[in-house]
């Protein structure tokens, strides 16, 4: 291990701090670069990843999602880009958790600039990593390189907003291949920015609409890492068509009437997370209850 500047460290594989989860993968970088607590690179760890420019709704979801794995033992890893990167580092920070910011550039390049402030936060409360050395500049290609280490130093890869041509998808297709679980937070099939979300889940993603649902399913998997008793936000996941509704649907129909509303405006009437309030919208939809709209909105189906 030895020093690339200031306080930077360098980690081979087969160093005892290497993370083993990463080296368990195909192509795993033969050395890593790293800024920052080290150890925490040996957590178990979930991936967030997102649209660079998601809806406020999106941008929410990240940070309960957040949240909620970092209450439950699990560190943050992401790409510390704009968006919905930024949002799970900043909750996970905000929550006294550990993150892991994966870099495309050196470890003495903030990309993008304006995440400065957040690129320092992570330096001094979590930890920075990267595969290149420092003075590497942003290039295109670095980014989906960068991609198969943030999946491969996780359990799992949560997606949250990404259009069909998003690079998170890159992230998932990677974690699909390294043997994790690949998690999307559904969406309006009108919406642009769920396009990835769903065809990850019609491709065979888990479905989630929040944290809860996330520990549900990696908890056959947790090891050591306590898992509280949670139950699911938001409702029960319907029967069929002609069942009764309970009353979080009941709520957010009435909630939602008959002009067109977004799913902000439906968190703000309910006081349901936007995670439960965007998968209970699909179900609606998909049972002909309620109506997606341009723009994000939705309404209800007389």
């Amino acid at each position: 291990m030895g020093a690339t500047h200031s306080s930077a460290q360098l980690i081979r594989r087969g160093d005892p701090g290497y993370p083993p989860q990463l080296a368990s993968t195909a192509g795993a970088p033969a050395e890593l670069f790293v800024l920052g607590d080290a150890s925490l690179l040996l957590k178990p760890q979930l991936a967030i990843v997102g649209s660079r420019a998601p809806t406020a709704a999106g941008r929410r979801i990240a940070h309960e999602v957040a949240r909620e794995l970092v209450a439950a033992g699990f560190a943050i890893t992401s790409g510390l880009a704009r968006g919905i990167d930024a949002a799970a580092h900043t909750s996970a920070l905000a929550a006294g958790g550990a993150t892991i910011a994966v870099l495309g550039t050196g470890l003495d390049i903030c990309y993008p600039s304006q995440n400065r402030p957040l690129f320092e936060r992570i330096a001094s409360q979590g930890v920075l990593v990267s595969e290149f050395p420092s003075g590497t500049r942003p290039r295109p290609h670095h980014f989906p390189r960068r991609n198969r280490i943030i999946s491969g130093l996780a359990r799992g890869v949560v997606v949250i907003e990404a259009a069909a041509d998003s690079g998170s998808l890159i992230t998932a297709n990677h974690a699909a291949e390294q043997g994790r679980e690949v998690f999307a937070v559904p969406g309006s099939p009108l919406n642009p920015l769920a396009a990835g979300c769903n065809h990850l889940i019609r491709s065979g993603a888990v479905l989630v609409r929040g944290g809860s649902d996330i520990l549900a399913e990696t908890a056959f998997s947790s090891g050591k890492i306590p898992f509280p008793n949670q139950t699911v936000e938001g409702a029960t996941p319907p029967d069929g068509g002609g069942r009764q509704l309970d009353k979080d649907y009941e709520m957010l129909l009435d909630a939602l009437g008959f002009e067109p509303a977004s799913i902000d405006d439906l968190v703000d009437r309910t006081g349901l997370a936007p995670g439960p309030v965007a998968s209970m919208l699909l179900i609606l939809e998909m049972e002909g209850r309620v109506e997606a709209r341009p723009g994000a909105l939705y309404n209800r189906v007389s």
